[in-house]
């Protein structure tokens, strides 16, 4: 049985928590199924141009109804005479870590109680149980193991075993499996100083753990060490912190996936039946963090010399840089998994990124880099690399523009373009940094500039 989010339907203003309208909301299972309920709202709106925005990881269905409020607030004033907006929250099934802090919704630890560190507080437990239903012994040993830190190798192993069980990873055969990342196979102690380390340097606001190495994860170690202030206790008890956000990675590794279904098998046949029922209405796809990699693997199901979806925008995008090129640098043989479909917009897709997202600096790098692989000669950053850390790469012709300069001269009307959007994009504790600081009407204007709809 697929995992379901409640469906919402139809909304206008304040009655959905949302201060612009028309608003309705696209409503998708884990498997990628729509609430037909709620694509029949959208199908009824009255409007020109609809923004279809996908939430990110750090979701549930509360702070993505929130985040949907807060970014469409500026755009009636942003848009032409002629434009008549519609408003579409895609809700699909992610996971709300509640001690990971999102700017200007809670203050740090707003939802988690002080004082659990390590420990789950109760909000993040009762949220694995709805990520993962039907697990809660191995729950229940997890949160048993993160509240008491033992300093012994023993339960370590234990920890990591139960991770693995929880991500779908066979332990067997993992070292084989080209797709299973190196922190679900690797020695689980060297997993869990990287990952501690990793954490210290989000903390501390330093540069992305990089480097090369023997082990595959071993080798995300920076090659300068550890640096001051970065040094994890001597002792066993020291590596909590790692074995926690392992956990976290695990929901991660399985959200990846998820938000390639939801937006290949879900939004994007959905689009593709709204356009035929309503050819005149342009669609313009806005996504966070995996929000992002819904939106663009919406792009398989938009047929040859269709021309609806008119702008896609990536704020913080949580997949490979090398998405959209027709080859990789390190595999001339092969493209990303995207490659060519920014061919499927009638104008551009664009990247916002920036260099104070923590989360795709520092970690998203860790939980990319798959088992048994070299980083090559590119080096490990360049070549695991995340799209809302540095942009578009290896698409031959894509500018790179400011965001200052995307503002005041506007974007190209078709192709990739990476804007830098870390004059804004920049608050946000450990261990996301800014991945989550996207609520700003500069971005908001992007968007009108990518969609062609301003005055």
């Amino acid at each position: 049985m697929a995992e379901v989010v409640g469906g919402f339907g139809f909304r206008t203003g304040s009655a959905a928590g949302i201060g612009v309208g028309p608003y309705a909301e696209l409503t998708f299972d884990s498997e990628g199924d729509v609430d037909r309920a709620t694509q029949g709202a959208v199908a009824r709106m009255e409007a020109t141009d609809v923004l279809v925005f996908a939430h990110g990881w750090n979701s549930d269905r509360s702070t993505a109804v929130r985040l949907y409020d807060r970014f469409f607030a500026p755009f009636p004033a942003l848009v032409g005479p002629g434009v008549r907006l519609g408003y579409v929250g895609v809700v699909w099934p992610s996971m709300r870590f509640s001690d990971e802090p999102i700017p200007d919704f809670e203050a740090v630890g707003a939802l988690a109680e002080p004082g659990y560190g390590c420990a789950l507080d109760p909000l993040t437990r009762q949220a694995l149980e709805g990520f993962w239903p039907g697990r809660s012994a191995e729950l229940d040993r997890l949160a048993e193991l993160l509240a008491e830190q033992p300093e012994s190798a023993a339960a370590f192993i234990e920890f990591g075993a139960l991770v693995r069980e929880l991500a779908g990873v066979d332990a067997v055969h993992a070292v084989a499996a080209p797709a299973v990342p190196a922190i679900f196979t690797d020695d689980v102690l060297e997993v869990c100083r990287v990952l501690s380390r990793a954490l210290a340097r989000a903390g501390a606001g330093s540069e992305a753990v990089a480097g090369a190495g023997s082990g595959a994860v071993a080798g995300a170690v920076a090659a300068g060490g550890e640096g001051p202030g970065l040094t994890v206790g001597g002792g066993l008890g020291g590596l909590w912190g790692g074995a926690k956000e392992l956990l976290r990675q695990a929901t991660y590794y399985k959200m990846k996936k998820r938000a390639g279904v939801v937006g290949e098998r879900g939004l994007g046949p959905v689009l593709a039946e709204l356009a035929a029922g309503r050819p005149a209405m342009r669609f313009h796809l806005i996504g966070h963090s995996f929000g992002a990699r819904v939106v663009s693997f919406s792009l398989r199901a938009v047929p040859d010399g269709a021309r609806y979806v008119r702008s896609v925008t990536l704020l913080q995008g949580a997949f490979s840089h090398y998405a959209f090129a027709d080859r990789l640098p390190h595999d001339k043989g092969r493209g990303g998994a995207l490659r060519g479909l920014h061919r499927k917009v009638d104008g551009p897709v664009v990247a916002c990124h920036s260099p104070h997202d923590s989360a795709l600096k520092v970690f998203y790098p860790l939980a990319s880099r798959m088992a048994g692989d070299s980083a090559g000669l590119l080096g490990f950053d360049e070549r695991w690399g995340a799209i809302g850390h540095d942009g578009v790469q290896a698409v031959p012709g894509a500018p790179r523009l400011s965001l200052d300069t995307a503002l005041r001269e506007g974007v190209p009307a078709a192709g990739c373009v990476s804007v830098d959007a870390g004059s804004v994009v920049r608050r946000g504790g450990a261990p996301s940094g800014a991945h989550s600081d996207i609520c700003h009407e500069e971005l908001a204007r992007v968007v009108v500039a990518a969609g062609r709809m301003g005055r």
